[in-house]
């Protein structure tokens, strides 16, 4: 016969991995817009635009790391990095 004496959800393991991908939900989403906008620069901003959106392309990957490490608050370092890729981008592709 089964037990009936089985172990309940363990709610608080299933809140921490909800919570786990919501952020990592975040920071990717905010690193897909990055990566578009680094190859708007690859394609339209010349030698200056590859050459800031491969610097970009290193920076995202640096803060999708720190954002993970960070928990709750790691989109944070992805959104710096995604306002200075727009800057960047509009100084590039507008020349």
């Amino acid at each position: 016969m089964a037990d009936n004496n089985a172990n309940t959800m363990e709610f608080e393991a299933h809140r921490a991995t909800y919570e786990g991908f919501v952020n990592i939900g975040k920071i990717s989403a905010i690193a897909l817009l990055n990566v578009l906008l680094c190859l708007i620069m690859f394609t339209f901003g010349g030698t200056a635009g590859t050459i800031f959106g491969w610097i970009m392309v290193f920076a995202l990957l640096i803060a999708a790391a720190v954002g993970i490490a960070l928990g709750a608050r790691g989109w944070i370092p992805g959104a710096a990095v995604f306002v200075m890729t727009v800057v960047l981008s509009i100084l590039t592709s507008a020349g």
